[in-house]
C-alpha cells in the first residue's frame, strides 16, 4: 500500500458538497446580480421615454456591478476561469505543486486581508451612517456588503484549494490551460 498523498483522493463529504454549494450558490447571486443591471437599464430607458426621473440609477447600477465582481471570483476560480500561468505551472513538471501551494498561499493572504478591510469599511460605515452623495442617499453599508461577502468567499474558497493543494497535491481547480 502506498502511503503517498497523491495518491488519495479528496473527500467527497458533507464539507465538500457545502463549500461548492457556497461557490455555486455566489455564482448564481453573481448572475442575479448582472440581471439586475440589465433591469436598472431597461427602467432607465422606459423612465427616460417617459420623462419620469430615476434617481440614483447609476448608481445602483454601479453597486451591482461591483457585488457581481466580487460575488463571481470564487465560481471562477472552481472552474478555473482566473487569468492563471497554466503553461508556466505545465513546465514546471515535478515543481508544479508546490509554485501552486505557494501562489495559492500568496494569494490567499492578499485576500484574507482585503476581506478584513472590506468587513470594516461595511461596519464603519453603518456605523457612521454613511450615505451616498447621489439624490437617491443610499446608505453605503448596503452595497458595500455584496464586497465583503463575495471577498470572504472568494478568501474561503482559496484557503479550501490551497488546503486540497497541499493535502491531496491537487488544488481541485479545473485546468483549462492549453497543453
Amino acid at each position: 500500500m502506498q502511503n503517498s498523498t497523491d495518491s488519495v483522493a479528496p473527500p467527497a463529504g458533507r464539507l465538500r458538497r457545502a463549500l461548492d454549494a457556497l461557490y455555486l450558490g455566489a455564482g448564481v447571486a453573481a448572475a442575479a446580480s448582472m440581471v439586475a443591471i440589465l433591469l436598472i437599464i431597461l427602467a432607465q430607458m422606459i423612465c427616460r421615454a417617459l420623462g419620469i426621473a430615476f434617481p440614483g440609477s447609476s448608481d445602483y447600477a454601479g453597486y451591482f456591478m461591483a457585488q457581481a465582481s466580487f460575488l463571481a471570483l470564487a465560481h471562477a476560480l472552481n472552474r478555473g476561469a482566473h487569468i492563471r500561468v497554466g503553461l508556466l505551472l505545465n513546465v514546471l513538471g515535478r515543481h508544479r505543486r508546490w509554485a501552486e501551494i505557494w501562489c495559492l498561499a500568496v494569494a490567499a493572504v492578499i485576500v484574507i486581508w482585503f476581506s478584513w478591510h472590506a468587513a470594516s469599511a461595511v461596519r464603519i460605515s453603518r456605523m457612521l451612517g454613511d450615505v451616498s452623495q447621489g439624490q437617491d442617499a443610499t446608505p453605503l453599508w448596503i452595497p458595500q456588503m455584496g464586497m465583503a461577502i463575495g471577498s470572504a468567499i472568494f478568501a474561503i474558497a482559496l484557503v479550501d484549494h490551497l488546503l486540497r493543494a497541499i493535502r491531496y497535491g491537487d488544488p481541485g481547480i479545473e485546468d483549462n490551460s492549453t497543453e
